[in-house]
């Protein structure tokens, strides 16, 4: 048997380049697909899906360049001024508005669907009370599902649509109250849905004018076009899942703060911020740290959100009321500064926190109220996409080298 041969180089690093050496190949690769897919007929490549139409819809239209959103046809502004939020939720499951006696059956319908099983209200009393809202919301919707048989009759997505509609405000107000210790309101059937999630987050008698307001909120936040959440929702059913892990994958969206999320960081930032004074100084800071104002500026709209103005106007109101005008007036400092500054104009995060605040709404539940009315949305985008299913199913470029490029044993001595 021959003898092994001596000295030399080590096998490993006869076949494996240093790491600077891999590094490098990594990127001459990277640079290589880039110009192959400039002059081929690849598919484009849009990192987020940035301007790629992924399907067609009748419901909202969010037109970014002329600062207009529309349902149905029907701009926004005319809408919060004419209709309720419960003739928005017929409007987009049935992509027009009622007539009086299909209001009335709506509202009924929604008002006789709010009571939890059981083991959702014990959950909530089981589970840890320093969860954010919109965890629970998360899991207690997906629980729900377990306890419904309907889920096994696609013919049925309808009706449970209209039952998260129905239950998700109750889940998030119980779920809210159990962690302050409170008695839970009993389920009423007596109001619409913006003064029923009052009565039931506050327990007390809701003011008209506070959910008023509240439903207007509701109406501007129903459905955006293809927003983040949305697609989650529409993904899911795609596969022809059910509605509750469409609704509990949109949730899972809306929760982060580049979503949903934001109009929680904008109360805070307020509150950080402390009085007008200090307005100034914060944004420059900010600006000068390239680091992100929430609420301002947004992915579609290239001019002012039609949101927007919509719930400054209540907020100016409602500041004026409760006497805390301070708050509308650091928004518009902010606003007005960032504009000069960056260009970028306030979106409805930026509005709906001030808002949300004056109505005693605690902070750690401004998202969950984002959801509250969006759920509408969710429901008749998913029965939408499976109107006309196909399977969602976007390819990714890969950028990997073409052959292993091992990397040398570090050596652990």
């Amino acid at each position: 048997m021959p003898e092994p041969q001596r000295g030399g180089t080590p096998p490993h690093k006869r076949f494996n380049p240093p790491l600077r050496e891999y590094r490098s190949g990594i990127s001459k690769l990277k640079e290589r697909r880039m110009k192959e897919q400039q002059t081929s007929d690849q598919p484009l490549f849009a990192k987020g899906l940035k301007g790629v139409i992924a399907n067609e819809t009748g419901l909202s239209d969010v037109r970014g360049e002329e600062g207009r959103l529309l349902y149905c046809g029907y701009e926004i502004e005319d809408l919060v001024d004419l209709c309720s939020y419960t003739e928005i939720v017929y409007l987009l499951l049935n992509k027009r508005l009622p007539n009086r006696d299909e209001l009335a059956a709506l509202e009924q319908r929604l008002r006789n669907d709010r009571e939890l099983p059981q083991p959702i209200l014990d959950f909530f009393k089981t589970a840890t009370k320093t969860a954010r809202p919109m965890s629970a919301l998360r899991t207690a919707v997906s629980m729900l599902g377990m306890y419904d048989d309907r889920t096994k009759d696609p013919s049925q997505m309808k009706e449970i649509g209209l039952s998260l509609i129905a239950k998700i405000p109750v889940m998030a107000a119980y779920y809210y109250r159990i962690c302050q210790g409170l008695e839970l309101p009993p389920i009423r059937t007596d109001l619409d849905e913006a003064a029923h999630f009052l009565w039931l987050l506050k327990g007390t008698e809701p003011d008209p004018q506070e959910a008023h307001i509240l439903d207007v909120a509701y109406i501007l936040h129903a459905d955006h076009g293809m927003n983040a959440s949305t697609f989650s929702a529409r993904v899911t059913a795609s596969t022809l899942s059910d509605m509750y892990s469409a609704i509990t994958s949109a949730i899972g969206s809306l929760k982060g703060p580049l979503h949903g999320g934001a109009n929680e960081a904008v109360i805070e930032m307020l509150k950080e911020i402390g009085s007008e004074e200090n307005v100034e100084a914060y944004v420059n800071e900010k600006l000068a740290n390239r680091e992100k104002i929430f609420g301002m500026g947004h992915r579609v709209y290239k001019t002012l959100d039609p949101r927007a103005p919509q719930l400054r106007r209540i907020a100016i109101r409602l500041t004026q009321t409760i006497g805390e005008p301070k708050w509308i007036r650091m928004s518009d400092m902010i606003a007005k500064m960032v504009r000069a500054r960056k260009n970028l104009n306030a979106n409805v995060d930026f509005y709906s926190a001030t808002v949300y605040y004056s109505l005693g709404i605690p902070t750690r539940m401004f998202t969950t109220v984002f959801a509250i009315a969006r759920a509408a949305g969710w429901v008749a985008q998913i029965l939408e996409q499976l109107e006309d299913n196909t399977l969602y199913r976007p390819l990714s470029r890969y950028i990997g080298p073409d052959e292993p490029l091992l990397v040398p044993v570090l050596d652990m001595r």
